[in-house]
């Protein structure tokens, strides 16, 4: 008769061997549902991102007198490939909701915070609620030196516009010179063609005479 602990033994190697070929079939299970992969544009594919960091934004609530928390996330400088324009967007951290979207301007300038050297103010015509609105902004950052490198890229891009524009100005001015030259010049063509064509005509008369 065999012994009861080891035919008990035996029942938990059984049990433990199928246990293991349970755990590794080597079978593969297809998912239920197939999801396919979206592709999600967030118009910033023509973009070059000059800047990328995290920070808390503030609007400030001109019938409360009062600064408001817009939303804390990543804010970003993003230059065009095209046009060299460069403009400011923030999106908040969990829901991705646009909370600043304005273009870095020649006018916009950038002002320390008096309450922390780690904010700073500026103003700006931001498009954040889909128009055109005079915000002013104040943005605060996790140390002194991310929001002094800010500061400074914001005021480096708007004098960069500056020079931009004032260049592309003098293009259009040279532009409608020469066109204003080419004019005179054909004016005086057609001038020189009448005085020309004046003494042939004397001559007829001559002729007839």
């Amino acid at each position: 008769m065999a012994d009861p602990a080891e035919h008990r033994e035996e029942e938990e190697e059984a049990a433990a061997a199928a246990a293991g070929e349970d755990e590794d079939t080597g079978a593969q299970v297809a998912p239920i549902v197939k999801l396919e992969e979206v592709a999600v544009t967030t118009g910033e594919e023509d973009e070059e991102v000059l800047l990328d960091m995290k920070s808390k934004l503030y609007r400030f609530d001109k019938e409360g007198n009062q600064w408001k928390e817009r939303g804390t996330g990543t804010v970003k400088l993003l230059k065009h490939k095209e046009t060299s324009k460069v403009r400011l967007v923030m999106r908040q951290a969990k829901t991705l909701k646009i909370c600043a979207n304005h273009l870095v301007a020649t006018t916009t300038k950038m002002q320390e915070h008096a309450g922390s050297d780690k904010s700073c103010v500026w103003h700006a015509l931001d498009f954040a609620d889909g128009e055109l609105k005079e915000e002013m902004f104040a943005i605060r950052f996790g140390s002194v030196e991310n929001c002094k490198k800010f500061k400074e890229m914001v005021e480096e891009i708007a004098e960069q516009q500056g020079k931009n524009e004032e260049k592309e100005n003098k293009e259009v001015s040279s532009t409608a010179g020469l066109v204003e030259k080419l004019s005179v010049t054909e004016t005086k063509k057609e001038e020189n063609a009448e005085k020309e064509e004046t003494p042939a005509e004397e001559d007829k008369k001559d002729a007839k005479e």
